[in-house]
């Protein structure tokens, strides 16, 4: 790696360690700052709902934003939207608002959210390819994948013992404070290279074409749409099981205040991502195709959810969720990868944003689904349901595969289609 590719590099991985670190206070807790509000499973998973839907919503109209006005741009406004939502969040929780309340606010976290969704892994793309770096993507997405979950161990930890040590709204406002810190680091460092944004005199135009040339890149590209509509199944389940692991393993420990093992469940996720980011490049050395490896984590995942039916151990399924996540971390630097060198430049972040866009839509329907399924079954059946839903992600990844891609084995930075 040559000293420019270097520095955009690090200039990645410290954006990913301050927005990561400021998500995970919230993330070891979440679920139970919602319940403490007085929402029922069902009502705190529909407000999960609502926040994925927002992200529906808003993915491919931040993405234009990063492709028209910057990538920088769309992570400063990212900041201070989330800074504002995870504010109203705490307000909503000290007043004991309504469930109505907590939807509104909940997708306007999930506006924060899509302005990074695209543009942070774009601007690192293109940034990567102007610097001239001729080494495999999995091998600095799974570096930013590691300081992810470093920054979540920490954070999610930290936001399980401060809010059991404190209340469950403090770790909301060290979420405020850190974002406030990233949008004058971002400010500072992260400029658009290797790009130049679209601006018009008619905006609406710009905007018009590159949602068409992002269709045409996007959904029109059959291995890039499979790709796509795989997403729904995988990702709708991971929010789930994220999510779900809070009150299930305090629910197996015996203790609904010891607020730490919910902290765990988060930092779990996070171990995981350290492992699986580090591994993606091992596994990518020694397996040719992107889609044998994606197909592999899709289903070992898929069968370990529907084992949790069978234990009621708290180590075990401790071991267990453990599993799952290092399995599917595994997975998610080579679809990064995978979709990376199969979309142009000039619409790397609109066709993300709408690849995330899939992925966020299964969430809207998954969630309250499995939400229902825990109040009436538990959250064991639940899981199990999950991991049988994740399974119909394989045909798409399969017929992905059937397009024989080059970027299914490609193993360096591909040149901007």
């Amino acid at each position: 790696m040559n000293a420019a590719a270097r520095k955009i590099q690090t200039i990645y991985l410290t954006l990913t360690l301050g927005n990561t670190l400021a998500a995970s206070f919230i993330w070891g807790i979440n679920t139970l700052f919602l319940l403490d509000a007085g929402l029922n499973n069902l009502e705190a998973f529909a407000a999960n709902a609502f926040f994925t839907a927002g992200m529906v919503l808003f993915e491919v109209p931040t993405g234009v934003v990063a492709d028209s006005w910057g990538r920088r741009t769309s992570f400063l406004l990212g900041t201070v939207t989330l800074a504002v939502a995870t504010y109203l969040y705490y307000f909503l929780w000290q007043v004991s608002a309504s469930f109505w309340w907590w939807a509104a606010v909940s997708v306007l976290l999930g506006l924060g959210f899509t302005f990074f969704s695209g543009a942070v892994e774009a601007w690192l793309v293109d940034a990567l390819h102007f610097s001239g770096y001729d080494g495999g993507l999995e091998t600095v997405l799974g570096r930013g994948q590691m300081v992810s979950g470093v920054a979540m161990l920490a954070g999610s930890v930290a936001g399980g013992v401060i809010a059991q040590a404190t209340n469950l709204g403090v770790p909301f406002l060290l979420r405020v404070a850190v974002l406030v810190a990233m949008f004058v680091v971002a400010f500072l460092l992260m400029h658009d290279v290797g790009f130049t944004p679209e601006r018009s005199a008619h905006p609406l135009q710009a905007t018009r074409a590159v949602l068409r040339a992002s269709v045409d890149g996007g959904l029109r590209n059959p291995p890039v749409r499979f790709m796509m509509l795989a997403a729904p199944f995988t990702e709708g389940v991971g929010f789930y099981v994220f999510y779900a692991l809070q009150p299930y393993l305090l629910q197996l420990f015996g203790d609904p205040r010891a607020y730490a093992i919910a902290g765990l469940a988060a930092a779990i996720v996070a171990g995981a991502d350290i492992v699986g980011g580090w591994l993606a490049p091992q596994v990518r050395k020694r397996v040719r195709r992107r889609t044998t490896v994606l197909l592999a984590s899709t289903l070992t995942s898929s069968v370990v959810l529907v084992v949790l039916l069978a234990t009621s151990t708290f180590w075990l399924a401790l071991v267990l969720l453990a599993l799952w996540a290092v399995v599917a971390s595994v997975g998610t630097p080579v679809r990064q990868a995978y979709l990376n060198d199969m979309i142009a430049s000039k619409q790397r972040a609109t066709v993300l944003s709408f690849a995330s866009l899939m992925g966020s839509s299964g969430g809207v329907v998954v969630q309250p689904l499995l939400g229902r399924a825990a109040d009436v079954y538990g959250y064991p059946a639940s899981l199990a349901l999950g991991g049988a839903v994740q399974l119909l992600a394989a045909p798409f990844i399969l017929l992905s595969r059937g397009r024989r891609s080059p970027a299914d084995a490609a193993t360096g930075v591909a040149a901007a289609p």
